[in-house]
């Protein structure tokens, strides 16, 4: 490992290209896990290196620590500010009690020991196991949340809809999205 005023190198690497060969580490790691953050300090060391290898007099190791600071701070704000994973406030609950009230379709045959539905517009994984206290619903019905059981095992009930197949709820609940951002 040489040492210089302004430039680091580690096994003949330097420390700028070290920092953008790990912020892509990161960033592609955050396509695998969203949601783990891995592109707030992602993003602060591919921008930190960038800068280090294009502009050489921010290439010390201390303008480098100040710049990954500088842009995790701003990444940070802007992941959380514009809600980048999640689609925004709409999908956002704020615990399991966000969840009585949301609507959905039952996936499988719900009764009162198991089942499993898809929720409308919960979030990155809106599939849920689900129990009725009011009988069994049938593959296709669409449901309401009554209790969200702390997240886990929801509590369902049929809305008066008629029963129909995943292709034709989907399908239905894209048009109800698109009439939505319309308006």
């Amino acid at each position: 490992m040489e040492l210089t005023l302004l430039e680091v190198t580690l096994f003949g690497l330097s420390l700028p290209f070290l920092l953008v060969v790990a912020g892509v580490t990161l960033c592609v790691m955050e396509a695998f896990a969203p949601g783990a953050h891995f592109i707030v300090v992602g993003v602060a060391l591919l921008v930190a290196g960038l800068v280090g290898l294009y502009v050489p007099a921010a290439s010390s190791p201390w303008a480098l620590a100040a710049i990954v600071l500088f842009v995790g701070a701003a990444t940070l704000y802007g992941y959380r500010r514009y809600s980048v994973i999640g689609g925004g406030e709409a999908s956002k609950t704020e615990g399991s009690a966000g969840l009585v009230g949301k609507r959905g379709y039952a996936l499988e045959p719900i009764t009162d020991r198991d089942g499993r539905v898809e929720l409308d517009s919960a979030g990155f994984d809106s599939t849920y196991a689900a129990r009725s206290t009011t009988g069994e619903i049938p593959e296709g019905t669409r449901i309401v949340v009554t209790d969200p059981g702390g997240g886990n095992v929801i509590t369902v009930e049929a809305v008066d809809e008629p029963v129909r197949n995943d292709d034709a709820v989907r399908n239905d609940d894209a048009v109800r999205n698109d009439d939505r951002r319309e308006e």
